[in-house]
C-alpha cells in the first residue's frame, strides 16, 4: 500500500533521522489516516501502518497518544504491536482504555503488564469484559484492595481454585470483598462455606441479605454448621434432616419446583418447608407456624410471591391437611379462585413483613 509513505514525502527519512517535532507531526498524519480508513483495511495493510507508528507515535504528545489509544481501543483490527506498545506505557491515561477494552492484546501480554505494572494497570485490566483465570491469579495475588473488589465483582472474570483461595483469605478482612464474592454466581458450595467461615457475624448476616433467594437456605444452613447450632425451629417437628436435603439439593442445582411439588406430593412435610423457607428467604420457623394454622392463606401468599403453579399450591394445601383428611372440593376451588386472583405485588408486602417481623 503505496499511500502511507506517500502521504508524508521523505517519511523514511523522518522516521530514522527526523526531529521529535517532525516526527511527531508525521505520527499525527498516519494515526488519522489510518483511523478514516480502518474500517477497509486488510490484515497487510494494518501491518504496515503498525510498522511506521510503532517508531513514530512515541514521539507524539502526550495528549495526542491518549486520544489515539482511546480511538484504538474500540477497534478489532487495531495494529497489535502499536497496541501493545502504548499498553505498556507508565502513563494510565494512554494504557488505560487499551487494557480495559482492547480485544487485540493477547493473553500473554496481559499477564506480563499484569505482574509488571502498577495499580492503575491492574485496575484498568480488571474491568475488562472477560477474564481468565491465568489473569486473575495474578490480579489477586499483586492488586490492592480496590483492584481485588472489581475484579471479584466482574461478572466476566473467571478464578482458580488458587485464586478463590487467595480472594476468600483476603476477604477476611475485608467485608465487601466478602460480599461481593458470596454473590458470585461460579462460587461453590464448600467455597461459600470458607468464605463464611472466615468472616464476622454482620458480614455474615449482611450477606444473607444481599444474596439471592436461591442461596440464602445454604447461608443459613452453613452459619448453623459453623456456630455448631443449627437454625432453631421451635416445632414438635425435627427439620435438621429437611435442611441437609434441601442444601444437597440447591448445591446440585435441582431445587426448584419440580422437587418442591414432588416433596408435597408425597407429604413430606418437613421437606416442603425447609425448600419453601429456600426459595421464599422466609425462615422455617416463620412458615411452619403460618402454614399449620387454620387458614390456607399464607399458603397462597408464599406461592404466588416466588411465582408457584397451582398445580403446586394446591398440592401444598392438600400437604397442609395430611394424607387422612380429604378437602372439600368447594373449598379448593375458593382457594384456587383467591389464588389468581391475588396480586403478586400484594403478596411480596405480606412476605416483606414476614421477614421484617423475624429479623426482628
Amino acid at each position: 500500500m503505496a499511500v502511507a509513505p506517500s502521504l508524508i514525502p521523505g517519511l523514511e527519512q523522518i522516521v530514522k533521522n527526523g526531529d521529535p517535532k517532525r516526527r511527531a507531526e508525521a505520527a499525527r498524519r498516519i494515526a488519522e489516516l489510518f483511523l478514516e480508513g480502518a474500517a477497509t483495511l486488510k490484515p497487510d495493510h494494518v501491518d504496515l501502518f503498525d510498522g511506521i507508528l510503532v517508531d513514530l507515535v512515541p514521539h507524539a504528545e502526550l495528549a495526542a497518544r491518549t486520544d489515539l489509544a482511546e480511538q484504538l481501543s474500540l477497534l478489532a483490527n487495531a495494529p497489535r504491536t502499536l497496541v501493545g506498545q502504548l499498553a505498556r506505557e507508565d502513563e494510565i491515561a494512554i494504557a488505560g482504555p487499551l487494557l480495559r477494552r482492547s480485544p487485540v492484546i493477547d493473553e500473554t501480554a496481559l499477564i506480563e503488564i499484569a505482574a509488571a505494572k502498577g495499580q492503575g494497570h491492574l485496575l484498568a485490566m480488571s474491568e475488562r469484559p472477560t477474564l481468565s483465570p491465568d489473569l486473575t491469579d495474578v490480579i489477586v495475588r499483586r492488586g490492592d484492595r480496590d483492584v481485588v473488589r472489581r475484579a471479584a465483582g466482574n461478572a466476566g472474570a473467571a478464578f482458580s481454585q488458587a485464586g478463590y483461595s487467595t480472594l476468600i483469605k483476603r476477604a477476611s478482612h475485608d467485608g465487601v470483598l466478602t460480599l461481593t464474592v458470596g454473590q458470585r454466581a461460579d462460587l461453590s458450595a464448600p467455597q461459600l462455606k470458607d468464605l463464611l467461615a472466615g468472616s464476622i457475624d454482620i458480614v455474615r448476616r449482611r450477606l444473607l441479605d444481599v444474596v439471592k433467594p436461591e442461596r440464602q437456605s445454604a447461608i443459613r444452613v452453613m452459619m448453623g454448621e459453623i456456630s455448631g447450632v443449627a437454625e432453631v425451629v421451635e416445632s414438635k417437628r425435627n427439620f435438621a434432616p429437611a435442611q441437609r436435603t434441601i442444601l444437597a439439593l440447591h448445591n446440585a442445582g435441582e431445587l426448584n419446583e419440580a422437587a418442591l411439588l414432588g416433596f408435597a406430593k408425597s407429604f413430606k412435610y418437613e421437606e416442603s418447608i425447609a425448600a419453601l423457607s429456600a426459595m421464599s428467604a422466609v425462615k422455617i420457623a416463620t412458615l411452619d407456624q403460618l402454614i399449620s394454622g387454620d387458614r390456607y392463606d399464607p399458603i397462597l401468599i408464599v406461592g404466588k410471591t416466588i411465582g408457584l403453579e397451582w398445580a403446586t399450591v394446591r398440592s401444598l394445601i392438600l400437604l397442609r391437611l395430611g394424607p387422612s383428611r380429604i378437602a372439600a372440593p368447594a373449598d379448593i376451588e375458593t382457594a384456587r379462585v383467591n389464588f389468581t386472583r391475588l396480586m403478586p405485588s400484594t403478596a411480596e408486602r405480606v412476605v416483606g413483613f414476614w421477614q421484617t417481623r423475624q429479623s426482628a
